[in-house]
């Protein structure tokens, strides 16, 4: 080995071998010159790199770029403490190529694209031809890259996800290289993963604030994560933190719930053939609402178990539609709770309402407004593959929204709005039931008690109050909350089948529909009770 060592103020050039080999089916070009750059205020007291430190010096090899560029030289190492590089020219008489790039323990070196994915490298990337002709066009007929990567980026202020291998990759091309048609692929790798993977960037500027913009996620393996970006940046994967205190649970949770929702799909196929096909024509507006929601949970539920098999095709349009489609139920079925609230309140608190095509309307209402949500989340791409742990070492895939923000703030805040207001109503159905009970105690007709209890749960399966208990999830709480939801939420379906059936020998069609009652409080409360009570009747 021949070494030949010049010093500069910042930096020490080496000469090394040129080439080595890593594997037998991956080849390595390694660089001829090595930059040792100063370390001097890239950490903090810590031990974290300091991100404005990290942007900084990918900025600073611009300069090494040009040095080499005048000093005829195609790849350069960057030595920087536990910060490695690598700098590469495509010279201007040649022809602009996809290129690869792969980083071992201590080296980052350019790579053969056509060798495949060695998964005993931690990361790789290629960089696709058109990013290097856009780099040309800024540098004299010159494509220049530089990569660096970080051990120990800054902290994640939520604590509730973990740097992949630790190791954050900032890329730059001395150019604006954005909008790619054809888009960067980056490859991390670690064995046995653990967490749900999201591919994130940020855009070296300010605090270190990592967004999914522009890059997309994808679940190559068991152990590898590929990365898809229209742009260059700082680059890392996330790892959410598995709930340690659910992940034993899960295969449990998961058995109950295809339990659940088989069972519930058989007894809502029953309704709605009972209904379609045996008693359409008889049945009052309570009844066509009853089976529009029989509908909406039936395609959750479908959903919801065909999920699993979708995701382990990998078929990333299949997995979208999939997802789609479960989010398109679910709010569907949010918003006909909503509308099963919104109907009593009319038939039974407000009376003698009238609204031409009432059912036509709320029909037409429920079954489209969830639909420009799910459209605009699908062309944001905010619908891919996740992984959930369990601490049996089955790891199973899911398609389903990886933003939690999005997640957050669409389901959980629009449940919280039907949420208030179907509850809002059960309270005042509840209470013109216990004030019916006493007026109705003075002429010697008491209700049971168990027939009284049976009102109240069902107007609570009704108004989907079920699912209000996710929202005591927390704490002592946390896995008792987890299996009453399941078996409440999973076998809902089977419940409202027996809600149905008991209705089902109710030709009058008195359930809600048009009471007609006068204005005394009395009256209205018998009114109203009969009309609740009518489908035990």
């Amino acid at each position: 080995m021949c070494v030949i060592c010049v010093n500069e103020s910042s930096a020490t050039v080496t000469t090394l071998s040129h080439t080595t080999t890593i594997s037998p089916s991956t080849s390595f070009t390694t660089a001829k010159i090595t930059y040792s750059l100063t370390t001097v205020g890239l950490t903090d007291e810590n031990g974290f790199i300091s991100p404005t430190k990290a942007s900084e010096s990918l900025d600073n090899l611009e300069s090494k770029m040009e040095e080499m560029e005048h000093n005829n030289i195609s790849n350069a190492q960057i030595d920087m403490g536990d910060v490695i590089g690598l700098l590469h020219i495509q010279d201007e008489n040649t022809e602009s190529r996809d290129t690869c790039y792969s980083s071992d323990l201590n080296r980052i070196n350019v790579t053969d694209c056509q060798s495949g994915l060695n998964t005993d490298i931690p990361w790789s990337v290629k960089i696709p031809s058109e990013a290097f002709n856009k780099s040309r066009m800024k540098n004299h007929g010159c494509a220049l890259l530089g990569v660096l990567q970080f051990k120990n980026l800054g902290k994640d202020e939520t604590k509730k996800y973990t740097v992949l291998n630790d190791e954050v990759y900032g890329i730059t091309m001395k150019a604006n290289i954005s909008n790619l048609t054809n888009n960067i692929e980056m490859f991390f790798t670690k064995k046995d993963l653990v967490g749900n993977a999201s591919c994130r960037s940020w855009d070296g500027k300010g605090s270190l604030k990592w967004t999914t913009s522009g890059c997309e996620t994808e679940q190559i393996n068991n152990n590898t994560i590929k990365c898809s970006c229209s742009h260059l940046t700082f680059f890392a994967v996330l790892m959410s933190l598995p709930d340690n205190s659910t992940a034993a649970y899960v295969v449990s949770l998961s058995f109950i719930s295809s339990i659940g929702c088989g069972i519930s799909m058989f007894f809502m196929s029953i309704a709605l053939f009972m209904h379609f096909l045996l008693r359409k024509a008889k049945s009052n507006q309570a009844t066509k609402i009853l089976m529009n929601m029989f509908v909406a949970l039936f395609l959750l539920n479908l959903s919801f178990l065909s999920n699993e098999s979708v995701a382990n095709t990998e078929v990333k349009a299949a997995c979208v539609f999939i997802a789609l489609l479960m989010h398109y139920s679910m709010l569907a079925t949010f918003t006909w709770y909503f509308i099963q609230a919104l109907h009593m309140y009319l038939w039974l608190i407000r009376q003698n309402v009238t609204i031409t095509n009432y059912i036509r309307k709320i029909t037409v209402f429920s079954w489209t407004f969830p639909a420009p949500i799910v459209i605009a989340f699908a062309l944001l791409g905010g619908y891919k593959a996740v992984i959930i742990n369990a601490t049996s070492g089955k790891n199973t895939k899911m398609c389903w929204i990886t933003d939690p923000f999005i997640l957050y703030i669409v389901n959980i805040g629009y449940y919280a709005f039907v949420f208030i207001f179907t509850t809002g109503v059960f309270i005042m159905i509840v209470t013109k039931i216990v004030q019916a009970r006493h007026i109705r105690a003075t002429d010697g007709k008491r209700k049971t008690f168990r027939k009284q209890l049976m009102m109240v749960l069902s107007l609570f399966l009704l108004f989907g109050l079920t699912w209000a208990v996710a929202f005591f999830s927390y704490g002592p709480m946390l896995i008792p909350s987890y299996y009453i939801f399941t078996v409440l939420n999973s076998f809902q379906g089977f419940f409202l089948f027996l809600y149905y059936y008991h209705i089902h020998n109710d030709a009058a069609g008195n359930l809600s529909d048009n009471p007609e009652c006068s204005s005394s409080t009395t009256t209205i409360i018998q009114c109203t009770i009969n009309a609740v009570e009518n489908i035990y009747n």
